[in-house]
């Protein structure tokens, strides 16, 4: 199964996502899928569910603290399915590139974990849209055995009438006056097995995807999945094998009001991405 197969994250997105739109009379494409404005009772109920979660988070985080002056972390991640750190482990994070990919990830689960998740941000980026790009991409990431396999898997998800469902030229670029965004966020990772040869690994991502744009008709969403990896150990690097993909899991939706067309586009140009590393 290819990472296009279900359209949840990569290649196109569930279309499930419930969104909010922006009130009044912008003249904002993203008006036209408005819908109705939530009751006050909702809106209470909600702004008191927040105050709790706050009120949660702060008490957990002093714990947190508390606990930590007098119990040590020594925990090490090694164990598959053990809770891995979001802080850094003190293995040195990556520091190597193949074009824009990081490139060198430790021979062990944290390097793997840290792989598959470079690895995700890459498979899900809008060069994957276009075919030059994208068979770099699939070039870089994927072990050689595997390579023609995987290309003709993404060649096959990304054909030209994938690309005009979703609005796109046939080069995979935006029409002219809107900005496509595709981008793929790691939230979390987790070693399923490993071995010093193979490794899988599932990466949690939410992601965005759409047309901004005073003329498009699909306007950016997000949503979550699951990515699951398998690895192997190439020489001098984790490489992909094959990949996978599930919807979720989705945490419930806040009530942010969505930002315009014109917003969202140029935060996406101002922002830049990260590399994962523990």
């Amino acid at each position: 199964m290819s990472l296009g197969d279900e359209n949840d994250g990569f290649g196109g997105g569930s279309g499930q996502t419930r969104t909010r739109l922006p009130e009044g009379g912008s003249g904002d494409v993203y008006e036209g899928a408005r819908r109705p404005a939530a009751r006050s009772s909702r809106s209470l109920i909600t702004v008191v569910g927040v105050v709790v979660l706050l009120v949660a988070a702060i008490a957990f985080a002093n714990r947190g603290s508390n606990e930590g002056a007098d119990s040590p972390d020594t925990s090490t991640g090694k164990g598959p399915g053990s809770g891995a750190p979001t802080s850094a482990t003190g293995v040195r994070p990556v520091t190597g590139k193949n074009g824009q990919i990081p490139a060198g990830f430790a021979h062990d689960q944290q390097g793997a974990q840290s792989a598959a998740s470079n690895y995700a941000v890459a498979l899900g980026s809008d060069g994957m849209f276009n075919d030059d790009r994208r068979h770099q991409i699939v070039e870089t990431v994927a072990e050689q055995g595997s390579r023609s396999q995987l290309q003709a898997g993404f060649d096959a998800d990304y054909s030209p009438e994938f690309l005009k469902q979703i609005g796109l030229n046939p080069d995979g670029s935006a029409p002219t006056g809107s900005t496509f965004v595709s981008r793929t966020v790691p939230v979390g990772s987790k070693v399923n097995n490993y071995s010093d040869n193979s490794a899988d690994v599932d990466v949690w991502c939410v992601g965005m995807f759409g047309l901004t744009g005073e003329s498009s008709t699909k306007p950016v969403t997000n949503g979550w999945f699951t990515i699951s990896f398998k690895l192997k150990w190439s020489g001098s690097d984790w490489k992909v094998l094959s990949t996978a993909q599930k919807t979720g899991p989705t945490p419930v939706n806040g009530d942010n009001p969505v930002s315009g067309s014109e917003e969202i586009s140029d935060a996406v140009k101002e922002f830049g991405g990260f590399t994962y590393a523990r």
